[in-house]
Parts: structure tokens; C-alpha cells; sequence
């Protein structure tokens, strides 16, 4: 992780620090010369992995409050710069900050405009930084960091002035409704205690007496001046800073000031330049002074740890994942274990039993083949039901049929040619995986049938037992002799008295169909 360092440039010096957790340490001070400007690129070469970030405190910078229209993106950069340029004329280091939108129909934008406009003095600095190739994270203006302090310390007032000590100088803001509006930097030429307290009221009195001829605040309007000093100079500044019609002092120990702020090491004196320095590690503002070109170290820094960082979670979420892996493979292993004991006393329980049993006469191959052979003979097994079942569906299509007698029988049997008339006798052989039933029966004839109606119906009650494709249908007899070789004669066909015509047929399937 990369250090943080900090440098706090005033017009006499520049001074570096580095902050580590709240604790800040002076490392070094570099003269406005050669010399520190040559000490100051050793310094920026030894620390080159760390993040710089400058605060300065100089008298050579610029604020206004402006109004722009309702704009977004390239009209809107176009019109700051413009304005910026405006006011700000050849000035390298320039900053905008928006404070929000009017609540009028036109929704126009407040924009708070700033510019540190003495380049020449930041020059040298920043050719050392640039040419050292450190990264900056920003150039920032002590008055802008005073809102974050003030706003730790719950000040309320809607107008207030903040003065402040820093090196051999005093820093006196105006702010409204939390938003810095002015802000100036004084000499101090007595450093003394009771200098700081008469430098306190007559800068106070000063400035107040500005902001009133600028229109600023009323002339007979209070207005609260907040002191940032320690506590060992409150007696004298309070004898020096008498409250007036037009002035009130408030004076802010410094040491709480530090404690609110998270500084661990309180200023030993009213000097504040640390306490701003840490305030711009932890509540840095929003708007900076230094453009991308400054800054292109600085975000080729950023994009290198966000690829560390996008790195390190895909580490961490393969090594979630191996672990995830690593449960899941523990837990299937206990888990096979656990079956393959339980299989075990399973198999144990099992043989202990089979002991109990009495002993079998013979062998398991054998006894597996008795078995096989049984089932395959009980799949075989037939009864008549399911071909009685078809004849008698078989019947009820035909009602000129009437049933005389059923003879069933399995297949594997012989006809017999004992009486070579009986056409019973004459049955085809009945295959071994087959059963067969002998129908026969006659034909009733009606008062009006003639042979042909009659041997229609004969033919329907064909058609019922073809109907099933399983079945195989022979007739051994039918109602009329219609052989071929024999010549049929109406004279030859008698249907005298209504005397039944006798036919017989054979009907045979697969068992098991």
C-alpha cells in the first residue's frame, strides 16, 4: 500500500510530511531557492513510490461566486472555462466548484470559481514533481478545507468570519451558509501571544469593515468571528478581542479543534498548519487545482490498484470456490464412508441370517436354473378366458350365429384322423407357443333368408374374429359347400323349414397376446 505524504507550501517554504494513520511527521523544509528546490527533487526521489499531495497557503489566489444557466456537459465545461479565463486571465491553476441551483423557473447554477494565479511561484515545484514522476493527487487551498473543520466543530451561524495562525501568516475567511465567499492572508509580523491577539482584533475589525463597504453583510449587522488558537493564548487574546455591536469572538481551542478531527498529535501551539494537513487526508474538499497532465501519474497509479484490486477479489473468490470444492469433496467422502460401513453390517446382518437358514439340497447354480426354467413354464401357463373372450365379442357382432360348443386346447397336440367326415378331425396343428379353440355352430336362418344373406352373415362373423390381428382364423366347415372344383346350384342349397346351417372354425393366438 502506497504511502501518503503531504506538502505544505507557504511563500517562505516548502514542508513535507508524511501521515500515517492519523500521526503526521515533518521530514523535511525546502527554501524558495536552488538549494531547496535540489533538496526537494532528492526528497520527491527517495519517497518516489509514495502519494504526494500539496496544500497551499498563499496570498496570490482568487474567488468568485458566479451564475451560470441551466447547462450540462460541453456547454457547460465551455462557459466555466470561459469565465475562468475571464477572471482568472493567464492563470495555469483554476478550479471550479458548483454550490447548487437557484430555486427559480430558470434553475440557474451557482458556481463558486477559484485560481491560484501566481504560476511562476508554483512553477519550480512542480517541474521537480513532473520531472521526478511521483504521483499528485491534487494541488489544494487551505480556506477551502475550513468548511470540513467548521462543520466537525457544528458551527451554525448563517454569516461568520474563521481566522486561523499559520507559519508567519494569518488567514482570515468569510463564509455564508457553510460556502467560502472571501478570504485573505495578512502578514504576522508579531508572532508573539499577545501579537497574535492584537493582529486577531484588528484584522477582525478590518475585514469586517470590507465585507460591510462590498455590500457583503449590513454595516450595523453582527456578525461572529471564530478564533483558532490554543489554549494557553486565551487569556490574552480575550483581552484584546473585546465584543463589539457589530463583532462577536468565539474562540476555538485547538486541541479540541485536533481531538474532533481525528489528529492524534494535538499543535503545541496556535499555529494550525498540521491540523489542516490532516484535514486534508481525512475530509480532503471537493474541488483541486492541478489538471490531468499534473495528475497522470496519479491515475495511472489509481487504474493499476484497481486492476490489483479486481485481481485480489478474483484470487479471493477462487480460493472461496477451492474451498467451497474442498467441503464438498470432504463431505461426499464421509458420506461414502458412512454407506460403505452401513453396507457392510448390512452384508454381516445378511450372511447371519442365511446361517440360520437349513441347509439346501443343492446348489445355487442349480436352484437358480429350477427357477428360471419355473417362470419361464408359468409365462407359458394359459387359461381359456381371454379367448373366450374374444369369441364371445366375436358373436355378439354376428346374431344370426348360435354357439354349439367350444373345444380349447394349448398347443403341441396332433389332430386326429379318426373320422375322416367329422371336421373337428381335420383341425390344422397348433403350434407350441399357441392355444386354439374349435367353435362350432349354426347359422339360424329367418323366414325370408335366402344363401346369399346367409353367407353374408357367415362372412361377418369372419370379419369380428379378423378384426383382432392376434388371432388366426380356419374354417373347417362352412355353412354352404362352396369348394372349389364344385359347381354351386340354387337347386343345391336348401333352406326348408328354417333348418340351422352348422359351421365350425378354428381360432388361434399366441399365448401371452
Amino acid at each position: 500500500m502506497k504511502s501518503s505524504r503531504l506538502l505544505y507550501l507557504s511563500a517562505h517554504q516548502m514542508t513535507a510530511y508524511r501521515w500515517h494513520s492519523g500521526d503526521l511527521t515533518a521530514e523535511g523544509r525546502f527554501a524558495m531557492n536552488e538549494t531547496g528546490h535540489q533538496e526537494f527533487s532528492a526528497y520527491l526521489a527517495r519517497n518516489a513510490r509514495s502519494v504526494f499531495s500539496i496544500l497551499a497557503n498563499v496570498s496570490e489566489e482568487g474567488f468568485q461566486i458566479e451564475t451560470i444557466p441551466f447547462l450540462q456537459g460541453a456547454d457547460r465545461k465551455a462557459i466555466i472555462a470561459r469565465k475562468l479565463g475571464q477572471l482568472f486571465f493567464n492563470a495555469a491553476l483554476t478550479a471550479a466548484q458548483s454550490l447548487g441551483y437557484q430555486k427559480s423557473k430558470r434553475k440557474d447554477e451557482r458556481i463558486m470559481l477559484a485560481a491560484l494565479t501566481n504560476s511562476d511561484f508554483f512553477a519550480p515545484w512542480l517541474k521537480a514533481i513532473t520531472h521526478a514522476g511521483v504521483a499528485l493527487s491534487g494541488i489544494y487551498s487551505l480556506p477551502l478545507l475550513a468548511p470540513s473543520l467548521l462543520k466537525k466543530l457544528r458551527v451554525s451561524e448563517d454569516q461568520y468570519l474563521l481566522l486561523t495562525v499559520q507559519d508567519q501568516s494569518i488567514r482570515q475567511s468569510y463564509f455564508e451558509k457553510g460556502e467560502l465567499h472571501f478570504s485573505r492572508l495578512t502578514p504576522l509580523l508579531n508572532s508573539s501571544i499577545s501579537g497574535i491577539a492584537q493582529t486577531f482584533s484588528a484584522e477582525t475589525l478590518k475585514l469586517q469593515q470590507y465585507l460591510a463597504s462590498q455590500r457583503l453583510i449590513g454595516r450595523s449587522q453582527t456578525i461572529t468571528a471564530h478564533l483558532l488558537a490554543h489554549s494557553g493564548a486565551f487569556k490574552a487574546i480575550q483581552s484584546s478581542c473585546v465584543n463589539t455591536a457589530t463583532i462577536q469572538y468565539s474562540i476555538l481551542d485547538i486541541e479540541d479543534c485536533a481531538r474532533k478531527s481525528g489528529l492524534k498529535t494535538a499543535p503545541p501551539d496556535t499555529h494550525c498548519e498540521q491540523l489542516f494537513l490532516h484535514l486534508l487526508v481525512t475530509s480532503p474538499p471537493r474541488i483541486q487545482f492541478a489538471d490531468d497532465t499534473l495528475r497522470h501519474d496519479f491515475h495511472l497509479g489509481q487504474i493499476r490498484s484497481a486492476l490489483h484490486g479486481l485481481g485480489a477479489l478474483a484470487l479471493l473468490g477462487c480460493l472461496l470456490y477451492s474451498a467451497k470444492l474442498q467441503f464438498e469433496n470432504y463431505t461426499l467422502t464421509q458420506e461414502t464412508a458412512a454407506l460403505k460401513n452401513e453396507a457392510s453390517l448390512t452384508r454381516q446382518r445378511y450372511n447371519d441370517i442365511l446361517k440360520t437358514f437349513p441347509a439346501i439340497p443343492t446348489n445355487n447354480e442349480t436352484l437358480v436354473r429350477i427357477i428360471d426354467r419355473y417362470v419361464e413354464l408359468e409365462n407359458m401357463s394359459a387359461t381359456p378366458n381371454g379367448l373366450y373372450h374374444e369369441i364371445s365379442r366375436a358373436l355378439q357382432l354376428a346374431p344370426t350365429a348360435e354357439l354349439s360348443s367350444i373345444d380349447w386346447k394349448v398347443g403341441g397336440t396332433e389332430p386326429t384322423a379318426t373320422n375322416a367326415s367329422d371336421p373337428a378331425s381335420r383341425t390344422p396343428p397348433v403350434p407350441a407357443d399357441s392355444e386354439a379353440a374349435i367353435v362350432q355352430g349354426t347359422l339360424k336362418a329367418g323366414a325370408n333368408a335366402n344363401p346369399r344373406q346367409m353367407l353374408g352373415a357367415f362372412n361377418d362373423l369372419l370379419a369380428a374374429f379378423k378384426a383382432n390381428p392376434k388371432l388366426q382364423v380356419d374354417v373347417l366347415q362352412r355353412p354352404f359347400d362352396i369348394e372349389s372344383g364344385k359347381s354351386l346350384r340354387g337347386s343345391d342349397i336348401t333352406l326348408g323349414d328354417n333348418k340351422p346351417l352348422a359351421f365350425t372354425l378354428q381360432v388361434m393366438r399366441k399365448l401371452g397376446s
